[in-house]
């Protein structure tokens, strides 16, 4: 439970959340091809802007397919039930923005090459660099705040940020909670291990093994894959990928499951080690930035930005800066 009080800010937030249960479907306990899983998220936000209270109950049936050429087709059918949410309609979060002359963007600080923090304490990364961009259309200053990625949706809900940018895949629980603008990159989930013999796997069912600890940050799609896809094997959660790298480096964990970019990068970052990633990514992940619901004209600027960035190359510029140079890695502590 927390409570924040401010002079002229009220937020309350009271989250419970947990898996309910799951099931393996069919005879093959070991290898089964449907999975069932049933989660249970309680929210309530009482601040300026919102007063929203209810239950995400959530079942998903997770099916797997016959490999082909090395590849194992996963779907997933999902249902929802919403909560019950009041928007304040007199709220707007642009006007805030722009009588405050602040754009506050959430991020974990934790994530190169999409954020991090170089040798001065200082942020740097694709994210930050577009962040800025925005703020500069919008004639605004970026206000970075960091906090653990697990908590960043949170603290868009209570109001803590106008924004998230954390290299935080859009997906369909997640807008439920978040508006969802972009994307501005895709992705997709790899592994990062001391292993050649796991770093040269060609389907993720090929790391399904009870002998396998794998690490993840917390809420993450990379949780979620190795809860649904990779059942059997041991999951380790952290709050940031500093932990979960250290884990690996100390030979705590098998492997860690993150975005191709981190995974690639973190590479680069630690030679010597014997650490590498897979040469393909195990899925396709679209990356966009996390806006709170009811405010249609920021999600529409935004969104309008986002296209021009596109259209007149900046975001191509971006992606070649922090995906295909490495030459900032020095500045990386």
């Amino acid at each position: 439970m927390q409570f924040n009080f401010g002079e002229k800010t009220r937020v309350g937030r009271l989250s419970i959340r947990g898996d309910l249960a799951s099931w393996k479907l069919g005879a093959d306990k070991e290898n089964p091809k449907h999975v069932f899983a049933i989660t249970q998220d309680f929210d309530y936000v009482d601040n300026e802007a919102y007063e929203f209270g209810g239950q995400f109950f959530g079942g998903s049936l997770f099916s797997g397919f016959g490999e082909t050429s090395g590849t194992r087709l996963v779907t997933r059918l999902t249902g929802y039930l919403s909560p019950m949410a009041a928007v304040n309609s007199d709220y707007s979060f642009l006007e805030r923005i722009v009588q405050s002359g602040e754009l506050r963007v959430g991020l974990s600080g934790d994530q190169p090459p999409f954020n991090a923090k170089d040798r001065d304490g200082h942020l740097i990364g694709l994210e930050v660099d577009l962040a800025n961009l925005l703020a500069g259309a919008l004639r605004v200053e970026a206000k970075f705040v960091t906090k653990p990625f697990p908590q960043l949706l949170d603290a868009l809900s209570a109001g803590e940020v106008d924004m998230v940018m954390s290299g935080m895949a859009i997906t369909a629980p997640r807008s439920l909670k978040a508006t969802f603008v972009g994307p501005y990159m895709l992705s997709g989930k790899s592994i990062l291990t001391k292993s050649a013999t796991l770093a040269a796997i060609g389907s993720a069912g090929e790391i399904n093994r009870a002998n396998l600890k794998l690490a993840a940050l917390g809420n993450s799609t990379s949780e979620e894959f190795i809860k649904t896809v990779l059942p059997e094997a041991t999951l380790v959660t952290t709050e940031d990928y500093t932990t979960a790298v250290n884990m690996l480096l100390n030979d705590e964990v098998d492997a860690l499951v993150a975005d191709m970019p981190i995974c690639v990068i973190t590479v680069m970052r630690h030679p010597g080690k014997e650490l590498a990633t897979l040469k393909e990514p195990l899925t396709i992940e679209p990356i966009g930035i996390a806006l709170p619901p009811g405010d249609a004209q920021l999600r529409s600027l935004v969104d309008s930005y986002l296209v021009a960035f596109e259209g007149t190359g900046l975001l191509e510029q971006l992606r070649k800066k922090w995906l295909e140079d490495s030459s900032w890695l020095a500045a990386l502590p």
